[in-house]
């Protein structure tokens, strides 16, 4: 499994030490940056990553920003993307058993590295649970924004 990382200005040194601990752990990675601390829009980021791991199923994506709120939001937009904004490990191993996370968000101002290191050695490490239950559930939610519009939002 390749690690696709990338990050706006605000989660840089977040990043650029989970690429580093990612190699560590044995994963190829590639670094899609920014590089530069000046300003930069996360959507375009998030973007190109989600892209990426849209059409390579053995590959996870990682984005950092500042809260990874942003990051989070322009991630799930993309369809096939399951984006999963994470602050501990607990959460991080439910969210690869249960959602099948492809995506894994992070805010540099929120975790430190050590809690950021255990995020992502759990989240890398933790298979889809797979199962009847989950499966429904996930494909529920791929077309929840689809059949809403078409029922006109109710349920």
């Amino acid at each position: 499994m390749q690690v696709i990382l990338a990050s706006d200005h605000a989660g840089i040194a977040l990043r650029k030490a989970l690429v580093s601990y990612v190699q560590t752990l044995g994963y190829p990675t590639e670094d899609l940056g920014t590089f530069s601390p000046d300003a930069v829009d996360y959507p375009d980021y998030a973007q190109a990553v989600c892209a990426r791991v849209r059409l390579h199923s053995e590959m996870r994506g990682i984005l950092i920003c500042g809260t990874g709120v942003g990051m989070s939001i322009a991630a799930n937009k993309v369809s096939g993307i399951r984006c999963a904004l994470v602050q501990d490990s607990f959460t991080a191993k439910r969210a690869r058993e249960h959602n099948d996370t492809n995506v894994l968000a992070l805010g540099q101002q929120v975790v430190g590295l050590g809690v950021a290191e255990d995020i992502v050695a759990t989240w890398l490490a933790t298979p889809f649970s797979g199962g009847e239950r989950h499966c429904r559930r996930l494909e529920k939610a791929a077309h929840a924004t689809q059949d809403a519009l078409l029922s006109g939002g109710s349920a």
